[in-house]
């Protein structure tokens, strides 16, 4: 078993707001405490956190792994580090590096599993093939959002429905069966297509050898997902599977085309990864509803009721779900049904629309067409464009050549940090929270919190070792105004005074500006990425109404795209044309800002040439 806790063992907090049906809410906790349980994981402090409503709700006992010491405290109780975050959070001793939101705080569990038995490959493995399983944010991946937030969400809400009356089925439940019915890709799927169809194809031929009518479809339906199941089983039981001969010529020379799609076994393809552990609670209390009172619509699943019983099979997952309260469901009438009616999926990709007849590509015409209206790439003056940081007397552990970068480019990395750098401190005041989105590294937050002593500087990032290299190097500076957050930033819900980002890719800069302006804070922002721009669930472009009045979605994203071309080694025509897209995407960031309230300038940093990405939008609450 794991390593026993010490005092310095790092605390877990998961909410407790209710429970119902042996289920605990919100299901985020239902489903941490299943992964724990799945893990034998010992390594944490582990602690419920009551809300206000419940201070007297008796615990869930038949629902808590019995084998968990569990502390129970109120949300006052929580460091303040954690009560700027969503649960469920991780935090490391002393309370500065928290770790926050549900797909963060499972991997880590996982990793710290692992590290405490590494004989236990199992545990490693939910991570998936390149340890990426449900590590793509929300914000970004459309699968861990349904993952982590609409799927747990929308169950939560068909749970708490009233039983009068037929419940209306929730739509993200209907695109998981779609989900599992679309063919698998994983590592070398080229190699195991050409094995199933060397396997369809040997199943063909001893079927024409059979004289009852009936048996060769009943064994060909048999075979389809045996290579499948092979692969996905021999993996769980650490047995290689059968190894494969080299396959003949015709299999060999098949066309790609020609292959037969893999099907899933689980929900990400072949291999049992966190994913299935994510769903898991989420599904079953979604069918011992469902079974219980509305069993005509369990035809509907017929995937997610295989996917649910195979689950069942996996080494571990009965002993940890009955530890748990699972106590799993056999739904014998639904496996042997044919019935694989698959829903069409209806949502259109993000940011199609319509063909429009008067269309004109390149980004020229969109120019003139917003010069029509006024509407020109023009830049405020830079405030200061000389003014620089005294690079020479600030600590080492200060400066980005600290990093591992070339001289050249943590030159240019000094620049662009003086244009921000200029900014907040002519805005802040002693007692601000200052928060560096995408912080990457910390190197605008680590100047910051060292210029800025009497300001709370908060680091936010999804990627775990840049946030481990930015704490290194505050902690060599003996920093003690800076906290670190793991998380996507949806999931800090602290007040702030400002918000910066330094080249946030794509959406991301308009997260952060969202966020801003959700808080009243002020923003500055430095833009990357344009091209990766799109419709997403959150936002629609053009974002003002003076730009939609003028541009449609398709003409946004051509000056998105052509935003893009501003590399030094482009030729100069092209590169002023990328410069003034740029400033024109920027614009309608600042245009609808304003709409909010907001005096907002869009300039262009100097020296010109620290980036490519050279724009900075600072917006101030009006």
């Amino acid at each position: 078993k794991g390593t026993k806790k010490s005092p310095t063992a790092e605390c877990l907090y998961l909410e407790f707001s209710h429970q119902a049906e042996g289920c605990i809410f919100p299901l985020h906790t239902s489903v941490t405490l299943f992964l724990l349980s799945y893990c034998d994981c010992e390594v944490f402090n582990v602690c419920l956190v009551l809300t206000e409503e419940n201070a007297d709700a008796s615990l869930p006992r038949e629902a808590l792994p019995q084998d968990l010491d569990i502390h129970v405290i109120s949300r006052q109780a929580l460091p303040p580090i954690v009560q700027n975050c969503c649960l469920p959070a991780v935090v490391e001793q002393p309370d500065v590096f928290c770790r926050a939101g549900l797909a963060v705080v499972l991997r880590h569990i996982i990793q710290k599993s692992y590290e405490a038995e590494p004989s236990r490959k199992e545990i490693l493995e939910l991570l998936g093939f390149k340890k990426t399983c449900l590590k793509a944010c929300a914000e970004v991946s459309q699968w861990t959002r349904l993952c982590e937030l609409t799927i747990p969400l929308a169950v939560e809400n068909f749970l708490k429905k009233s039983s009068d009356q037929p419940p209306t089925i929730p739509e993200e439940i209907l695109q998981l069966e779609r989900k599992l019915s679309e063919p698998v890709r994983v590592h070398n799927d080229d190699k195991l297509r050409r094995q199933k169809l060397k396997q369809q194809k040997t199943a063909k031929g001893k079927a024409k050898s059979q004289t009852d009518a009936q048996q060769p479809s009943k064994e060909l339906a048999g075979s389809s997902k045996s290579l499948e199941l092979e692969v996905a089983f021999s993996k769980l039981t650490v047995q290689d599977p059968a190894a494969a001969k080299k396959e003949p010529s015709h299999i060999r020379k098949a066309k790609a085309s020609d292959l037969p799609p893999l099907e899933h076994v689980f929900a990400e393809g072949l291999y049992f990864t966190l994913a299935d552990i994510v769903l898991l609670p989420c599904v079953h209390h979604f069918l011992v509803i469902l079974c219980r009172e509305f069993s005509e619509k369990l035809q509907q699943f017929p995937l997610l009721a295989s996917w649910y019983q195979r689950i069942q099979e996996v080494p571990k997952v009965k002993t940890a779900a009955s530890k748990c309260g699972i106590h799993f469901l056999y739904l014998p009438e639904l496996l042997n049904s044919e019935s694989r009616t698959h829903l069409n999926s209806t949502e259109a990709a993000a940011g199609e629309e319509p063909n429009d007849p008067s269309f004109t590509g390149g980004p020229r015409p969109t120019m003139t067409k917003l010069m029509e209206k006024g509407i020109e790439a023009i830049f405020s003056p830079h405030p200061c464009p000389s003014w620089t940081l005294d690079w020479k007397n600030l600590p080492a552990a200060v400066s980005p050549k600290e990093g591992k970068m070339s001289t050249d480019r943590a030159l240019r990395k000094q620049q662009q940090l003086n244009n921000l750098a200029y900014v907040v401190l002519n805005q802040a005041k002693p007692g601000d929270r200052i928060v560096d989105f995408c912080s990457g590294g910390g190197h605008v937050g680590i100047v910051l919190a060292h210029m800025l002593p009497s300001c709370q500087v908060i680091l936010i990032e999804n990627k775990e070792l840049s946030l481990i290299r930015a704490k290194k190097r505050s902690d060599e500076l003996g920093l003690n105004n800076i906290w670190f957050i793991q998380a996507n930033m949806e999931y800090f819900t602290g007040m702030f005074n400002i918000g910066v980002a330094l080249h946030a890719c794509g959406v991301a800069t308009d997260m952060v500006i969202e966020h801003c302006i959700q808080m009243r804070a002020s923003f500055i922002t430095c833009p990357c990425c344009y091209g990766f721009i799109q419709n997403t669930s959150k936002f629609n472009f053009p974002k003002s109404e003076k730009f939609k009045e003028t541009l449609s979605y398709k003409e946004h994203m051509i000056l998105c795209r052509f935003a893009d071309q501003t590399a030094v080694q482009l030729p100069p025509q092209r590169r002023l044309i990328g410069k003034q897209c740029m400033c024109l995407v920027d614009m309608d960031r600042a245009t609808s800002a304003e709409e909010h309230g907001y005096s907002v300038q869009v300039i262009s940093m100097e020296p010109e040439g620290c980036s490519p990405k050279n724009n900075m939008i600072v917006g101030i609450p009006i």
